[in-house]
């Protein structure tokens, strides 16, 4: 539930290396259904509990990796002050006229943020042709595929200046840190942000190079569903990194992979309520295994490591 102006991260544009290969694993493995394709190649996809045209979108390239979030906001105004103010805060921003390289979706404002990510913002978006049903409705139209993702969730992104990163956040969206990791002369390691009750929506890790990405996430039903996704990785030679597990931060249950170009994918459930009257969840850099894999209570180096 959004608590403020800014209602949720909504779009999110990727690199992939094989397209079919691809394709295979987000739409019989994690099971997102497929939306339909642009004229430069790129498909569009989405999750079978989401009533927007669609939420991720998969470009063939030759590097995999991130290429943007987009958050959506709760009206035309309000997308207007937003990009007022992040021009006061000190980005500059450029316009993405209404149904151009994103069918469906209205216009954006878009910038780069100090960690080298590039940021949009959009206020509207067309409803999906497939979309939940409204009306006496089923829990699903059609029986969902595969891992049974829902919605696509978070994001986790690594860069430098993430404290001026977080500002940005808080500062210009509205968002709050529910939770937050420190080094010990008390300089921010990671944040973890959202607009609502959710733990988080975006989350942040300092980091030397610009525009990299950790993962992005996909919310799943329960911890059967976590299981579930494990057997599915298993039955298709899917890669796993860490899990299934349980965070101490955020406090979700969770199992990582990867998909066949290299991204990490998180599939996650549960965690706390946040509110942003809450006392802040502080963490000590050197409890970050803990953190991280509370059932294992130490950090797995490769974790931290590994971005594209």
């Amino acid at each position: 539930m959004a608590l403020n102006k800014t209602l949720r991260p909504g779009l999110i544009q990727v690199r992939v290396l094989n397209m079919e290969e691809s394709l295979n694993f987000y739409v019989n493995v994690l099971g997102l259904n497929e939306v339909g394709r642009t004229s430069d190649g790129r498909v569009m996809l989405k999750g079978y509990d989401e009533f927007d045209h669609h939420s991720v979108v998969l470009r063939e390239a030759d590097e995999a990796g991130f290429e943007y979030v987009a958050f959506k906001v709760d009206s035309p105004e309000t997308l207007v002050n937003f990009k007022t103010a992040t021009e006061a805060f000190g980005y500059p921003v450029d316009e993405v006229p209404a149904n151009s390289d994103q069918p469906g979706f209205g216009k954006r404002y878009g910038f780069k943020l100090c960690t080298g990510h590039r940021i949009e913002l959009y206020a509207e978006v067309e409803l999906a042709d497939q979309r939940p049903m409204v009306l006496n409705p089923d829990p699903w139209v059609e029986m969902p595929r595969g891992m049974r993702a829902q919605r696509f969730d978070h994001v986790l992104l690594y860069g430098p200046n993430i404290a001026e990163a977080e500002r940005y956040f808080t500062e210009v969206l509205g968002m709050y840190a529910p939770e937050i990791c420190n080094t010990p002369d008390g300089k921010r390691f990671a944040t973890w942000l959202t607009s609502g009750n959710k733990a988080h929506d975006v989350a942040l890790v300092e980091y030397d190079k610009p525009g990299k990405m950790h993962h992005f996430a996909f919310l799943l039903q329960d911890w059967n569903e976590i299981g579930n996704a494990a057997d599915v990785m298993a039955k298709n030679g899917v890669k796993r990194d860490v899990g299934p597990t349980r965070h101490a931060i955020t406090r979700g249950q969770t199992i990582y992979m990867w998909e066949p170009s290299g991204n990490r994918i998180e599939t996650y459930c549960g965690g706390y309520t946040a509110y942003p009257d809450n006392p802040v969840r502080v963490w000590d850099v050197d409890e970050i295994g803990k953190g991280l894999f509370y059932y294992e209570g130490e950090l797995i180096p490769s974790f931290l490591q590994i971005v594209t």
